[in-house]
C-alpha cells in the first residue's frame, strides 16, 4: 500500500492506494497518529483504495474516537467494494463518507 500525505493547518490528509489489511494496517495506523497533537480533522482519501479488512476497520475506528471531538474522520471516495464492507459492518453509520456523484 502507498499512503500520500498532506498536512494544511490542522488537517491531516491520507491518499491511500492499494490494499489496507493486516500487513499494511500498521503503516496506516502510524501515518494517522504519529506526530498528531496539532491535527483535529483527518481526511483518508480512499479513491484508489482496493480493499479493506477487518484490521483496517480497526484503525478507522481508533482514528474516528481520536478525532470525534475535534473535528472526526472524513472518507473520500471509496469503491463499491469498500462501501460494502462499511455498511455491511455499521462503520457507514459512524463514519463521514462523501463519495463522487455518477
Amino acid at each position: 500500500m502507498t499512503i500520500r500525505k498532506q498536512e494544511e493547518n490542522a488537517r491531516r490528509t491520507l491518499t491511500l492506494e492499494g490494499r489496507l489489511d493486516t500487513v499494511t494496517a500498521p503503516q496506516l495506523e502510524a501515518e494517522i497518529f504519529d506526530n498528531a497533537e496539532n491535527i483535529t480533522e483527518l481526511v483518508l482519501d480512499f479513491s484508489d483504495l482496493e480493499y479493506i479488512s477487518s484490521a483496517g476497520l480497526r484503525v478507522l475506528l481508533a482514528a474516528q474516537k481520536r478525532f470525534a471531538q475535534t473535528g472526526g474522520v472524513m472518507i473520500l471516495d471509496p469503491n463499491e467494494t469498500v462501501m460494502e464492507v462499511f455498511e455491511m459492518t455499521g462503520f457507514a453509520d459512524i463514519l463521514t463518507i462523501e463519495r463522487k456523484a455518477g
